[in-house]
């Protein structure tokens, strides 16, 4: 397969496995959690701060987890004020940032390849979030749509390619453009896993729903018992003699295909569905016949197709009215919001009711609004996690949240006005992890988030749910094994006979279980041998030097 070679890649190809993990930092006054609940981070989350960490700060905990994934990111027009500094670890790339402007302008000529260097990391780290059944939208223009399908390509792979989605972002055209009136943009989709030839489990697309203007295309001229149908063609463009043949009409006209064409089915099948009234020629039984289609059969839905236009899922206008109706006291930095009804359309697509949802570009959070929207519409209990690095992260991306949660008094929209309830956690991310300095208490994240940590690392898997403190200091456990961290962020605790793997503890874990799994013991130091602990199926890990992956993905 052809791959995009651009310049830094050879620097950023694996970046995402060097960027640091780093703990969630819970802000409660700037939360809106569930009545009688404290924020936690096992709620709808807003972080803020470079979504690149923010993404490997998830790992842990929604590492192949994450059903949908829809991001907006920098669409590379030379107008944005952007810029790029991932703080690549290579001379070279410091050299070549160093030298170019930023943020990335229209006269930068390298602009091309600073986007994707931008994108080609967190592209890789939404790979890993995203679950096996999961799918990725991403809107994009044309400036960089061809460069984004090649690297899309080389991450999720060629035949994971669903569809490249035309979305009418203007309800009329420019008169004063030079050369066309640019009406659309692009959203481009991509499955984790495509169900097709031997791939039998992957992302599933949702039907639609039908709407009334649909079903008024349905009636019922010849008052058939089975009720509304319309017509469809009987005539395929894909030739076959066998299915080449004369029909008689009720009114003795002989008809053949149309030239080039053929019937859909074999003269046997034609006879049977004329014996089932299924074949219409008309109210004066003259026309060319064609296929009767029953409302009763397509109630289950709409396969979607692939343009949509603003009519039935709005327009970048439209966006901006329902920020002004949100935002009627303030001004906001948004010139080309998307619509709810948009990221909705893709949310009756993409998700079912307890799915998880991750937009990383959260910008003005449509997506969060979205999600409670639909929530709202159907009763579901799907999750959203939004990622904003700049400073209005509080108070336009989780303020819209806070505002549709509570309900927006000026609202048309009756559900809007009265509020669309929910919760959410804003956190912000802290300290990276160095483990060299825990045992010395220069830094000591809470036990929560190193437990987190660590069990991913050693196992390559995410918790089911965030880890808790427990006696027994029990994390969690994988098809293959249980995972234990003894530890307390306090220093006194990591200096103590306490924190390390003693016969006691050996004990406690012998007790908690009799299986036998292997089990991944980290503390700070343990005082019997190895070959005494693998008699309780026990692998002791040092902290801070056996933090690493132990186990291959």
């Amino acid at each position: 397969m052809p791959t995009l070679d651009f310049k830094g890649k050879q620097f950023i190809y694996s970046h995402h496995h060097s960027v640091p993990f780093r703990e969630l930092v819970v802000d409660d006054e700037k939360s809106l959690p569930a009545k009688g609940k404290a924020p936690n981070i096992d709620d709808n989350l807003i972080i803020n701060g470079d979504n690149l960490h923010a993404l490997k700060a998830l790992m842990p905990l929604y590492a192949g987890k994450v059903k949908c994934i829809y991001i907006d990111p920098p669409y590379n027009t030379g107008n944005e004020g952007w810029c790029y500094n991932d703080n690549v670890n290579s001379p070279l790339m410091k050299e070549w940032l160093l030298k170019n402007a930023n943020p990335v302008d229209k006269e930068d000529l390298q602009r091309h390849d600073k986007w994707l260097c931008m994108m080609y990391p967190r592209l890789k780290l939404l790979h890993e979030l995203l679950a096996d059944d999961g799918v990725i939208f991403v809107s994009i223009d044309d400036n960089e749509q061809h460069h984004l399908r090649a690297v899309m390509d080389e991450i999720f792979g060629e035949g994971n390619f669903v569809q490249n989605i035309i979305w009418q972002k203007k309800y009329s055209p420019q008169n004063d453009a030079k050369y066309f009136s640019d009406m659309h943009d692009f959203i481009i989709c991509y499955a984790k896993n495509k169900i097709d030839g031997e791939q039998k489990f992957g992302w599933e697309r949702n039907l639609l729903e039908r709407t009334n203007e649909m079903n008024d295309r349905y009636s019922n001229p010849d008052n058939d018992p089975r009720g509304d149908w319309k017509s469809s063609d009987f005539s395929v463009k894909t030739y076959s003699e066998n299915y080449d043949y004369l029909i008689v009409t009720p009114a003795g006209r002989e008809v053949k295909p149309p030239q080039g064409r053929c019937w859909r089915t074999s003269k046997e099948n034609y006879k049977k569905l004329l014996e089932e009234n299924r074949v219409w020629f008309g109210v004066d039984g003259k026309s060319i016949p064609s296929i009767k289609r029953f409302l009763t059969e397509v109630k289950q839905g709409v396969v979607p197709v692939s343009i949509w236009n603003y009519e039935e899922v709005g327009h970048n206008q439209e966006a901006r009215q329902e920020l002004k109706t949100i935002f009627a006291d303030r001004d906001f930095p948004f010139e080309t919001p998307k619509p709810v009804r948009l990221i909705n359309k893709i949310l009756k697509l993409a998700t079912d009711k307890s799915s998880i949802i991750l937009d990383s570009f959260a910008g003005s959070g449509t997506t969060a609004h979205a999600v409670l929207d639909l929530n709202k519409e159907d009763g579901g209990n799907r999750k959203f996690i939004l990622v904003e690095m700049e400073s209005y992260a509080d108070n336009i991306t989780a303020e819209r949240v806070r505002r549709v949660i509570k309900g927006v008094p000026t609202a048309k929209d009756e559900k809007l006005k009265n509020g669309l309830g929910g919760s959410f956690t804003f956190c912000k991310l802290g300290d990276e992890f160095n483990i060299e300095k825990i045992l010395t208490g220069e830094t000591l994240p809470k036990y929560e988030a190193l437990a987190n940590y660590v069990f991913y690392t050693a196992t390559g898997k995410s918790l089911e749910t965030p880890a808790k403190q427990k006696t027994d200091y029990f994390v969690g456990e994988t098809d293959l094994y249980e995972v234990y961290l003894i530890y307390q962020p306090d220093i006194a605790f990591l200096r103590s006979n306490e924190s390390a793997l003693n016969a006691k503890m050996v004990e406690i874990i012998s007790q908690r279980s009799a299986s036998k799994k292997q089990k991944l013991v980290f503390a700070s130091a343990k005082y019997m041998g190895q070959n005494e602990l693998s008699d309780h199926k026990i692998i002791f890990c040092q902290l801070p030097y056996a933090i690493h992956k132990i186990t291959a993905k």
